[in-house]
Protein backbone atom coordinates (compact mmCIF):
# COMPACT_ATOMS: atom_id res chain seq x y z
CA UNK A 1 0.00 0.00 0.00
CA UNK A 2 1.67 3.47 -0.88
CA UNK A 3 0.10 5.99 1.14
CA UNK A 4 2.78 8.99 0.46
CA UNK A 5 4.37 10.22 -2.58
CA UNK A 6 7.32 12.43 -1.63
CA UNK A 7 9.01 14.40 -4.85
CA UNK A 8 12.48 15.70 -5.71
CA UNK A 9 12.47 19.09 -6.66
CA UNK A 10 15.12 20.06 -9.56
CA UNK A 11 14.64 18.05 -12.86
CA UNK A 12 11.62 16.09 -11.27
CA UNK A 13 9.19 19.23 -10.83
CA UNK A 14 11.30 21.67 -12.29
CA UNK A 15 13.75 22.41 -15.40
CA UNK A 16 16.47 23.71 -14.50
CA UNK A 17 17.28 25.69 -17.77
CA UNK A 18 16.36 28.59 -16.56
CA UNK A 19 18.76 28.22 -13.25
CA UNK A 20 22.27 27.61 -15.28
CA UNK A 21 21.07 29.92 -17.72
CA UNK A 22 20.73 32.50 -15.41
CA UNK A 23 24.87 31.46 -13.59
CA UNK A 24 25.98 31.85 -17.13
CA UNK A 25 24.44 35.51 -17.78
CA UNK A 26 26.17 36.42 -14.35
CA UNK A 27 30.32 35.05 -15.41
CA UNK A 28 28.74 36.37 -19.13
CA UNK A 29 29.79 33.20 -20.44
CA UNK A 30 28.10 31.29 -23.34
CA UNK A 31 24.77 29.52 -21.96
CA UNK A 32 25.86 26.14 -23.90
CA UNK A 33 29.24 26.75 -22.28
CA UNK A 34 28.23 25.97 -18.54
CA UNK A 35 25.68 23.44 -19.78
CA UNK A 36 27.86 21.23 -21.22
CA UNK A 37 30.56 21.75 -18.16
CA UNK A 38 27.48 20.59 -16.10
CA UNK A 39 27.07 17.33 -18.26
CA UNK A 40 31.09 16.94 -17.30
CA UNK A 41 30.31 17.24 -13.94
CA UNK A 42 27.52 14.90 -13.75
CA UNK A 43 29.23 12.12 -15.77
CA UNK A 44 32.05 12.75 -13.61
CA UNK A 45 29.90 12.12 -10.50
CA UNK A 46 30.60 15.62 -8.93
CA UNK A 47 28.78 18.18 -7.67
CA UNK A 48 27.09 20.19 -10.37
CA UNK A 49 28.26 23.14 -8.73
CA UNK A 50 31.83 22.21 -9.99
CA UNK A 51 30.61 23.58 -13.60
CA UNK A 52 30.71 26.91 -12.21
CA UNK A 53 33.86 26.67 -10.52
CA UNK A 54 35.44 25.58 -13.74
CA UNK A 55 34.27 28.37 -15.23
CA UNK A 56 35.55 30.63 -12.45
CA UNK A 57 38.28 28.78 -10.66
CA UNK A 58 38.30 29.82 -6.85
CA UNK A 59 35.10 30.99 -6.59
CA UNK A 60 33.10 31.48 -3.88
CA UNK A 61 30.01 29.81 -5.40
CA UNK A 62 27.61 30.90 -1.80
CA UNK A 63 29.05 34.42 -2.28
CA UNK A 64 27.87 34.92 -6.20
CA UNK A 65 24.73 33.57 -5.07
CA UNK A 66 24.65 36.83 -2.82
CA UNK A 67 25.61 39.06 -5.21
CA UNK A 68 23.59 38.28 -7.46
CA UNK A 69 20.63 38.34 -5.19
CA UNK A 70 21.52 42.09 -3.98
CA UNK A 71 21.97 42.72 -8.02
CA UNK A 72 17.80 41.51 -8.38
CA UNK A 73 19.31 39.39 -10.99
CA UNK A 74 18.91 36.08 -7.81
CA UNK A 75 16.89 33.01 -8.02
CA UNK A 76 13.15 33.05 -10.63
CA UNK A 77 10.58 29.97 -10.43
CA UNK A 78 7.75 30.48 -12.63
CA UNK A 79 5.09 28.16 -14.18
CA UNK A 80 6.81 27.38 -17.26
CA UNK A 81 9.36 26.36 -15.36
CA UNK A 82 7.69 23.38 -14.26
CA UNK A 83 7.34 20.29 -16.32
CA UNK A 84 4.37 19.86 -18.36
CA UNK A 85 3.26 16.63 -16.52
CA UNK A 86 3.68 17.86 -12.71
CA UNK A 87 0.43 19.70 -11.77
CA UNK A 88 -1.83 16.99 -13.90
CA UNK A 89 0.24 13.82 -12.05
CA UNK A 90 0.38 15.93 -8.80
CA UNK A 91 -3.98 16.37 -9.22
CA UNK A 92 -3.86 12.90 -9.95
CA UNK A 93 -2.16 11.63 -7.09
CA UNK A 94 -4.05 13.52 -5.06
CA UNK A 95 -7.53 12.40 -6.18
CA UNK A 96 -6.24 8.85 -4.99
CA UNK A 97 -5.90 9.31 -1.97
CA UNK A 98 -2.48 9.56 -1.44
CA UNK A 99 -0.66 12.28 0.82
CA UNK A 100 1.62 14.14 -1.88
CA UNK A 101 4.63 15.85 -0.90
CA UNK A 102 7.55 17.80 -2.20
CA UNK A 103 11.08 17.57 -0.24
CA UNK A 104 14.45 18.76 -2.10
CA UNK A 105 17.63 20.68 -2.20
CA UNK A 106 17.10 23.76 -2.13
CA UNK A 107 17.20 27.20 -0.95
CA UNK A 108 15.14 29.13 1.43
CA UNK A 109 14.08 31.31 -1.29
CA UNK A 110 13.56 28.52 -4.49
CA UNK A 111 11.32 27.32 -1.10
CA UNK A 112 8.80 30.37 -0.86
CA UNK A 113 9.11 30.66 -4.71
CA UNK A 114 7.69 27.23 -5.34
CA UNK A 115 5.28 27.26 -2.66
CA UNK A 116 3.50 30.89 -4.87
CA UNK A 117 3.17 28.36 -7.26
CA UNK A 118 0.32 27.15 -4.79
CA UNK A 119 0.98 23.22 -6.58
CA UNK A 120 -1.37 20.61 -5.67
CA UNK A 121 0.31 19.49 -3.13
CA UNK A 122 0.27 18.61 1.21
CA UNK A 123 3.68 19.57 2.07
CA UNK A 124 6.77 21.39 0.88
CA UNK A 125 10.26 21.57 2.20
CA UNK A 126 13.91 22.36 0.87
CA UNK A 127 16.93 21.67 2.73
CA UNK A 128 17.46 25.22 2.89
CA UNK A 129 14.85 25.98 5.61
CA UNK A 130 15.74 21.90 6.99
CA UNK A 131 19.85 22.95 7.41
CA UNK A 132 19.97 19.27 6.28
CA UNK A 133 20.15 17.80 2.85
CA UNK A 134 20.43 15.19 0.55
CA UNK A 135 22.08 12.61 0.84
CA UNK A 136 22.33 12.39 4.37
CA UNK A 137 20.20 10.28 6.32
CA UNK A 138 18.79 13.13 8.57
CA UNK A 139 17.42 14.27 5.35
CA UNK A 140 15.15 11.38 4.61
CA UNK A 141 14.35 10.65 8.22
CA UNK A 142 12.79 13.96 7.99
CA UNK A 143 10.76 12.67 4.85
CA UNK A 144 9.39 10.02 6.35
CA UNK A 145 8.05 12.33 8.80
CA UNK A 146 6.95 14.36 6.31
CA UNK A 147 5.21 11.47 4.73
CA UNK A 148 3.21 10.92 7.55
CA UNK A 149 3.33 6.69 7.04
CA UNK A 150 5.32 4.03 7.50
CA UNK A 151 8.88 4.05 5.08
CA UNK A 152 7.72 1.17 3.24
CA UNK A 153 4.37 2.95 2.34
CA UNK A 154 6.12 6.11 1.24
CA UNK A 155 7.81 6.26 -2.17
CA UNK A 156 10.55 8.79 -2.85
CA UNK A 157 10.81 9.89 -6.35
CA UNK A 158 13.79 11.66 -7.96
CA UNK A 159 16.45 11.64 -11.12
CA UNK A 160 19.80 11.69 -8.88
CA UNK A 161 20.89 8.31 -7.96
CA UNK A 162 23.56 9.14 -5.36
CA UNK A 163 20.90 11.94 -3.57
CA UNK A 164 17.61 10.23 -4.55
CA UNK A 165 17.06 6.42 -5.00
CA UNK A 166 20.37 5.14 -3.05
CA UNK A 167 19.94 7.47 0.19
CA UNK A 168 16.12 6.64 0.19
CA UNK A 169 16.28 3.16 -0.38
CA UNK A 170 18.78 2.29 2.32
CA UNK A 171 16.67 4.00 4.68
CA UNK A 172 13.61 1.87 3.63
CA UNK A 173 11.81 4.23 1.54
CA UNK A 174 10.32 2.79 -1.33
CA UNK A 175 11.72 4.38 -4.21
CA UNK A 176 11.08 5.58 -7.97
CA UNK A 177 13.76 6.49 -10.76
CA UNK A 178 12.45 9.43 -13.09
CA UNK A 179 14.37 9.32 -16.29
CA UNK A 180 14.32 12.98 -16.45
CA UNK A 181 17.49 15.61 -16.58
CA UNK A 182 20.96 14.88 -17.09
CA UNK A 183 21.20 12.16 -13.98
CA UNK A 184 18.17 10.74 -15.08
CA UNK A 185 19.11 10.02 -18.42
CA UNK A 186 22.69 9.01 -17.16
CA UNK A 187 22.32 6.85 -14.95
CA UNK A 188 18.83 5.08 -15.96
CA UNK A 189 20.17 1.70 -16.68
CA UNK A 190 22.69 1.47 -14.54
CA UNK A 191 22.53 -2.08 -12.47
CA UNK A 192 23.08 -0.38 -9.30
CA UNK A 193 20.11 2.54 -10.17
CA UNK A 194 18.07 0.04 -11.35
CA UNK A 195 18.24 -2.85 -8.61
CA UNK A 196 17.56 0.17 -5.79
CA UNK A 197 15.13 1.81 -7.54
CA UNK A 198 11.33 -0.18 -7.13
CA UNK A 199 10.22 1.49 -10.19
CA UNK A 200 11.75 3.02 -13.02
CA UNK A 201 9.59 5.66 -14.78
CA UNK A 202 9.61 8.17 -17.97
CA UNK A 203 7.24 10.71 -16.39
CA UNK A 204 5.33 11.88 -13.65
CA UNK A 205 1.89 10.36 -15.76
CA UNK A 206 3.54 6.64 -15.22
CA UNK A 207 3.89 7.65 -11.14
CA UNK A 208 0.04 7.85 -11.11
CA UNK A 209 0.03 4.35 -12.99
CA UNK A 210 2.39 3.01 -10.58
CA UNK A 211 0.49 3.89 -7.28
CA UNK A 212 -2.62 3.42 -9.08
CA UNK A 213 -1.80 -0.35 -9.32
CA UNK A 214 0.25 -0.85 -6.06
CA UNK A 215 -3.05 0.40 -4.21
CA UNK A 216 -5.58 -1.18 -6.60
Amino acid sequence: MIRSVVLDIGETLTCDDRYWAAWADWFDVPRHTLSALVGVAVSQGRDNADAIRMVRPGVDVAAEYRAREAAGRGEALEEDDLYHDVRPALSALRNLGVRVAVAGNQTSRAGELLRALDLPVDAVAVSGDWRVAKPSEEFFQRVITLGKARPDEIVYVGDHPANDVFPAHHIGLRTAHLRRGPWGHLWADDPAVCEAADWSINSLSELVDVVTEANS
